[in-house]
């Protein structure tokens, strides 16, 4: 498996990777991915170039030749807490279903908290919807402590 910054290409495979899970299905993504609504696909190619042009986004893709198998997103944040420590957040984390259980979750996780020392960032933080169980328990796994209660606002 190689580790690398997504390509503009790797958006669709990306799209499949988000879809296949049953929450964000629950939240309405993924329901018909034959017919994408042009404003989704629109808001979609903006988020992407957005995330390529800024420094301190990373979409990353895990790849087994030329398929996509893994994703995450990666955000480095800047803060005057803990004395000006920069952190690293890591978001939308997936593997392909029919891929799990073989170790490529827990490499890929591993490559994101390298690629946090190498931009010289001494928190690494995620969040995990808390039906995620197994999730949970890979994280810990990693060294990752449930430390705080996190809480979102839709808008």
């Amino acid at each position: 498996m190689q580790i690398r910054i997504a390509t503009r290409a790797d958006v669709p495979a990306v799209l499949t990777l988000l879809a296949d899970d049953q929450i964000s299905r629950d939240r309405g993504f993924g329901l018909d991915e034959a017919v994408v609504p042009e404003a989704v696909d629109a808001a979609v190619w903006a988020a992407f170039e957005a995330i390529d042009a800024d420094d301190g986004n990373e979409l990353i893709v895990a790849v087994d030749g030329a398929e996509v198998i893994g994703t995450c997103q990666l955000t480095f944040i800047p803060g005057l807490s803990r004395n000006g420590a920069l952190r690293m957040l890591i978001e939308a984390v997936r593997i392909d279903s029919g891929r799990r259980g073989q170790g490529l979750g827990g490499e890929l996780i591993r490559w994101t908290i390298d690629r946090a020392r190498e931009r010289g960032c001494a928190i690494v933080q995620l969040t995990t919807d808390k039906r995620r169980t197994d999730a949970h328990r890979f994280y810990a796994t990693l060294g990752f402590e449930a430390s705080h209660e996190g809480m979102k606002l839709l808008l």
